[in-house]
C-alpha cells in the first residue's frame, strides 16, 4: 500500500475548465490595463519626433527664403544697393510671385508669401516631392515689420517677417518666424 500513496491518479492532473476560463479573463483583464496605460506614450514619442521634423521642414525653409534678396528693387550681389535708400529705386509693396515665377525661379524674399504645400505635395526648391514629410502641411507668409514687433506695417524700408506654419500629420500646428532685414 505504501507504493501507491505516491502515485497521482489522473483525475488530480492539470487545470479543470472553469479554471482555465478564470485564468484566460484575468489574463485579458490585466493585458487591457496594460496596453491603455502604455499606449499615450508610445503616442506622445510620435509626437516627439512629428515636432522634431516639423522644425527640421520650417528651419529649411526659412534658410532658403534668408538666402534671397531684400527685395526686387534690391542689389541681389549682397546689399550694395538697398531698396528705399536714397538714388536707389523704392522697395516694391506687393508681396508674392511676380507673374509666371515658381519657386525654383523665386529671387527675392516676399516671393514666397502665400507659398502653400498640402499633404503628399512638399517639396524641396528643385520641385522634387519629399517623401519624408508625407503627412505635413506647410504655409508661408511675408509681410513688412519694420518695429520688429510681429505684426505687419506699411513700412518696406528696414525689415521682412517670414512666418512658416508647419502641421504634422497628427495635428499639431507649430509656428516658426524670422526676420530678414534690408542689408
Amino acid at each position: 500500500m505504501r507504493f501507491n500513496t505516491w502515485f497521482i491518479t489522473s483525475a488530480e492532473k492539470g487545470f479543470t475548465l472553469l479554471e482555465t476560463v478564470i485564468g484566460i479573463v484575468v489574463l485579458a483583464i490585466s493585458f487591457s490595463i496594460l496596453t491603455s496605460l502604455i499606449y499615450p506614450f508610445s503616442e506622445q514619442s510620435a509626437e516627439q519626433i512629428h515636432q522634431v521634423k516639423a522644425a527640421e521642414l520650417a528651419q529649411s525653409m526659412m534658410n532658403e527664403i534668408q538666402n534671397k534678396a531684400f527685395d526686387d528693387n534690391s542689389d541681389m550681389a549682397g546689399g550694395r544697393v538697398r531698396c528705399g535708400e536714397p538714388s536707389a529705386p523704392i522697395c516694391s509693396t506687393t508681396m508674392g510671385p511676380e507673374t509666371d515665377e515658381e519657386r525654383e525661379t523665386f529671387d527675392d524674399v516676399d516671393d514666397y508669401h502665400g507659398l502653400a504645400y498640402d499633404v503628399g505635395e512638399i517639396e524641396n526648391s528643385q520641385g522634387q516631392l519629399l517623401s519624408l514629410y508625407e503627412g505635413y502641411t506647410m504655409t508661408v507668409t511675408v509681410c513688412n515689420d519694420s518695429d520688429y514687433d510681429g505684426s505687419c506695417d506699411t513700412n518696406t524700408k528696414t525689415a521682412k517677417m517670414i512666418h512658416v506654419q508647419v502641421t504634422t500629420p497628427m495635428d499639431f500646428t507649430i509656428d516658426f518666424s524670422t526676420y530678414r532685414a534690408n542689408f
